[in-house]
């Protein structure tokens, strides 16, 4: 079973990434978040992987930049009714720790934001997460209080701008993790909106 790989990308789809290792290339699923923060072809990049074997797929690699993001993965399937999409699709929404404390309040408004989470599935998700270890130093229910949602990052914001424009999710992700990699983490949105469309006209 693979559990790790590092090497390097060689193309980003919509829904997977081909990763050169050794000059062996692996197709490995991933969600948009995951997608829209690796390196852009020809960079390095570590993934820790799900293996999973089917009858009708045969096997299958799921990727992701850590290792919490590959628990919840696992715990989010071991729940009825919750497929390999439907985890991407939470995890696209919810980092492990944010759906660690989605399940701690029973917020189920949070979960069904997520692609492929009708209402009932997210009940049962936040239900049956509540007590779990998804996310390192953060059990589902040890701290039930409710927790303030995230200020909007400028990254964010400048994502949301590039997605109006018509881009991507994944490719407006991937230039703005450039542009913030090239001007600093205390770049402001303007200045990321307009790194990003300078890396989108290369």
């Amino acid at each position: 079973m693979i559990g790790r790989l590092r090497g390097l990308v060689a193309e980003v789809a919509e829904e997977d990434a081909l990763i050169d290792v050794g000059g062996v290339g692996y197709v490995v699923r991933c969600g948009s978040r995951t997608l829209g923060r690796l390196p852009a072809p020809g960079g390095e990049a570590l993934l820790h992987v799900e293996t999973q074997w089917t009858e009708a797929a045969g096997m299958r690699l799921y990727g992701f930049l850590t290792r919490e993001e590959r628990r919840a993965f696992v715990l989010l399937q071991a729940i009825q009714g919750v497929g390999p999409k439907a985890a991407l699709g939470v995890l696209d929404v919810l980092t492990p720790g944010e759906l660690a404390a989605a399940a701690a309040r029973e917020d189920k408004a949070a979960v069904g934001r997520a692609n492929g989470v009708g209402p009932k599935l997210a009940l049962r998700i936040v239900t049956e997460l509540k007590g779990k270890p998804i996310a390192e130093g953060a059990v589902a229910g040890l701290h039930p209080g409710p927790a303030a949602p995230p200020a909007p990052s400028a990254a964010g914001e400048a994502v949301a701008a590039l997605m109006g424009l018509g881009v991507a999710e994944v490719a407006a992700r991937r230039v703005v993790d450039q542009a913030t990699l090239r001007l600093g983490e205390d770049a402001g949105e303007g200045a990321l909106i307009k790194a990003a469309l300078q890396e989108l006209g290369r």
